[in-house]
């Protein structure tokens, strides 16, 4: 149900995709203010990780799931009013604070409801539900942006809207026995103090390279879009068909690759290649950008991600203790909130200034050595729980 409610919430993720193209081409921002203004989701991405980490583990997830969807909607339907750079990049601070609260609490309620040995794929499954519905909004996206970008703002407000909806008519009942069983067993159990992950140093380390890897791969919600409608020369509708046929991809793929990992590869192996795989697809449209390459590209990136994302919460899960996974998920979620602050302005100051064929050069770069950089540090950190 879990995976559902986020199939139905992503479903009308077409915002994000296409804040910078609004941008540019509605409002006429140059590239490097849209970066700025797109910067902004990052820093509210962090606090808003920040926050919802540490929330929940105090009030629990079902509370700061509910808020975070319900808030989100009146949010979603204020974006369009705002037209000057200032205004924008308010707004976009304040949604993302309270949409980014959600992703920690929905971490932890996956710890929460799935078993130990399937928790990789629990993850995954979320994923493909995150992913199925973000291969239906952008290509709505994209026809809807053709004619009204304020469809794009009312589209994500309903999605949260029915999304929050189901997950209290769904979760309500059903947490309140979760809790109390909790409860009881507390009674019973003396319940061990656990440390913060904020001092927790190899922890520390493995953050800073998801930081590096998510500057890299969340170029495709900034830089890569940009680059489809003014180098590729794309349409707003071929965008958005080639990010949903993204979300199909991993949607087709996600649990097989998940399982082949599993069985034969260790989880610094599976991030190695993930990490690189992720680096190539990028690299390889500094040489050519023609559909097939574009197309190709986007595949590789698909593979590269599926053996990633779902691995470093796996991690995560792994490394932290039962009584602070919210802040070890936050901890982790920060990370890749920091990309959003970074990636806008760093990749379209980069693509301005030297060109989109050095960005994608500089990425492919960068991810290697962060893969190389996983390899060592996770069996280091997992302390011989190297295996999914």
């Amino acid at each position: 149900m879990l995976a559902l409610v986020m199939l139905i919430n992503r479903s009308g993720s077409m915002v994000l995709p296409f804040l910078g193209v609004y941008m540019t081409d509605h409002l006429h921002f140059s590239i490097e203010n849209s970066g700025i203004i797109l910067s902004f989701f990052g820093i509210g991405s962090v606090i808003g990780s920040w926050l919802g980490g540490m929330i929940t583990d105090k009030i629990g997830e079902y509370r700061v799931q509910s808020l975070s969807l319900l808030l989100s909607v009146p949010l979603f339907c204020l974006i369009p009013l705002f037209k000057t750079e200032a205004g924008l990049a308010g707004i976009i601070l304040l949604q993302s604070i309270i949409s980014e609260a959600f992703r920690p609490a929905n971490s932890v309620a996956i710890t929460k409801y799935a078993k130990p040995e399937n928790i990789t794929r629990a993850f995954s499954l979320n994923r493909m539900a995150v992913n199925l519905g973000f291969s239906i909004g952008p290509a709505l996206g994209g026809i809807l942006s053709a004619i009204s970008y304020e469809f794009l703002f009312f589209s994500n407000a309903l999605g949260a809207l029915v999304a929050g909806v189901m997950y209290i008519l769904f979760f309500g009942k059903r947490n309140k026995r979760v809790a109390e069983k909790t409860k009881k067993a507390e009674e019973v159990l003396s319940v061990k103090k656990e440390g913060s992950p904020y001092r927790d140093t190899k922890f520390l380390i493995y953050c800073f390279f998801c930081v590096l890897f998510s500057i890299c791969f969340f170029q495709l919600f900034s830089t890569l879009t940009i680059f489809y409608k003014d180098t590729a020369h794309l349409s707003q509708q071929s965008i958005g068909f080639i990010l949903g046929y993204s979300g199909i991809i991993i949607v087709l793929m996600e649990m097989g690759f998940v399982q082949m990992a599993e069985k034969y590869f260790s989880l610094a192996f599976t991030m190695l290649i993930g990490t690189f795989i992720c680096g190539f697809s990028y690299a390889m449209m500094a040489f050519d950008y023609s559909i097939v390459t574009l197309v190709v590209s986007m595949t590789l990136l698909c593979i590269g991600e599926i053996w990633t994302l779902p691995f470093m919460s796996t991690i995560t899960a792994l490394r932290s203790g039962k009584n602070n996974k919210g802040a070890y998920m936050g901890l982790n979620g920060m990370a890749f909130s920091l990309a959003f602050i970074i990636t806008p302005y760093l990749g379209t100051m980069v693509a301005e200034k030297f060109g989109f064929d050095y960005l994608w050069i500089a990425t492919g770069v960068i991810t290697t050595i962060t893969a190389a950089a996983f390899y060592f540090i996770i069996p280091w950190m997992l302390n011989g729980k190297d295996r999914t």
